[in-house]
């Protein structure tokens, strides 16, 4: 065993169909610290609830990367034959209009795989807040199923780890503004912030991101891939929802306005995950140029109130839509989605269908 420790990787990884699979790998490692505060729970009576009812939800709908995925369809990237390269929405960018046909079609190739490859730093992210979930959630129901949500994060890091090699061959670092969020949700002692932001957060912009993805790909593996991840990402949302509707209403004003505006930085944060600037800074983009450029873009903004008609009707279910932050929510343009409905009142016919294997 190799071990690199290291700040975060900024470097572009390549997969090559000749190199064997078993090489002695160096596992290259980040430390982050937390005062985190654990808790034993010695109440072992079950509530028959929602919590336990999602649990055994988790239990029955598990699934397998290698088994229930068929990765056999072979895997055919986009050619400039195929691809429409009229109407995206860099035709207007001024550096995107000098590409030729083959430069442009591999700046699509990589915002491609930059996308896969924040939807695996992500689920990371997610896997390890589950895990402390785990030891700090204080109620019984809550400790068994952030512990069946931690095995479903690490399925999904799984998957896509394994498509991203396999199929994509290249994988980006994770994008800086994902990666602070990330550094403050694992590192703050409160576990209920823990659940605010990846819960609520995190995990609905994943899930709205998860199934605009689901639409856009011609990948049949990607597609059933994604509706597995989605089905588990559904539960999860649904638990957070329905223990910190519970939970807000013990809180103190002063406390409730603090998790609050935790939400809201952590939505402010959010917006920019959608920025590739590691893909601009490769093909030569100007960086303030195409913050403004992507701002602008129906194509972003449509993108944008799909992830966020997702987040809102949570947060305001919870009781965190705080009415001192509204104007900061209407500075983000995204307040008239808290009239939409919330993951509260879920199908549950729908978390409950059975899994369409391969």
């Amino acid at each position: 065993m190799k071990i690199e420790y290291t700040n975060t990787p900024r470097d572009v990884v390549e997969f090559d169909d000749d190199v064997p699979a078993n090489l002695d790998p160096t596992d290259v490692v980040e430390i982050f610290q937390t005062p985190l505060t654990g808790s034993f729970n010695w109440d072992y009576r079950v509530q028959d609830n929602r919590i336990k009812k999602l649990y055994e939800l988790g239990k029955q709908l598990n699934w397998n990367v290698e088994v229930d995925v068929d990765w056999t369809p072979k895997f055919t990237s986009i050619s400039d034959e195929e691809f429409d390269f009229e109407n995206t929405q860099w035709d207007n960018h001024k550096t995107f209009k000098a590409f030729d046909k083959e430069t442009r079609l591999e700046f699509f190739k990589d915002l491609n795989s930059w996308g896969t490859s924040q939807f695996l730093h992500g689920e990371q992210g997610a896997l390890l807040v589950a895990s402390q979930l785990a030891s700090c959630a204080p109620t019984y129901n809550a400790k068994l199923y952030a512990a069946s949500q931690t095995f479903d994060e690490a399925r999904h890091v799984e998957a896509f780890n394994k498509y991203l090699q396999q199929r994509l061959k290249r994988s980006w670092p994770i994008g800086r503004a994902l990666k602070g969020l990330l550094d403050k949700i694992l590192t703050d002692p409160r576990w209920d912030l823990k659940f605010i932001g990846m819960q609520v957060v995190i995990e609905g912009l994943a899930l709205a991101a998860f199934n605009a993805a689901k639409n856009a790909t011609n990948d049949p593996v990607y597609e059933q891939m994604l509706e597995y991840i989605i089905r588990d990402e559904a539960r999860h949302v649904t638990f957070g929802i329905n223990y910190l509707t519970d939970f807000v209403t013990t809180l103190t004003e002063e406390e409730v306005l603090d998790r609050a505006q935790f939400a809201l930085e952590a939505c402010t944060v959010s917006r920019n995950r959608l920025r590739a600037y590691d893909v601009w800074e490769k093909y030569g983009m100007d960086i303030e140029y195409t913050e403004a450029y992507q701002k602008e873009h129906i194509f972003q903004t449509q993108f944008q109130d799909v992830l966020f008609s997702r987040i809102m009707p949570n947060l305001k279910k919870i009781g965190l839509l705080h009415e001192d932050l509204v104007p900061e929510y209407e500075k983000l343009g995204v307040m008239g989605f808290a009239e939409g409905d919330s993951d509260y009142e879920t199908s549950w016919e729908e978390l409950s269908k059975p899994l369409k294997s391969a």
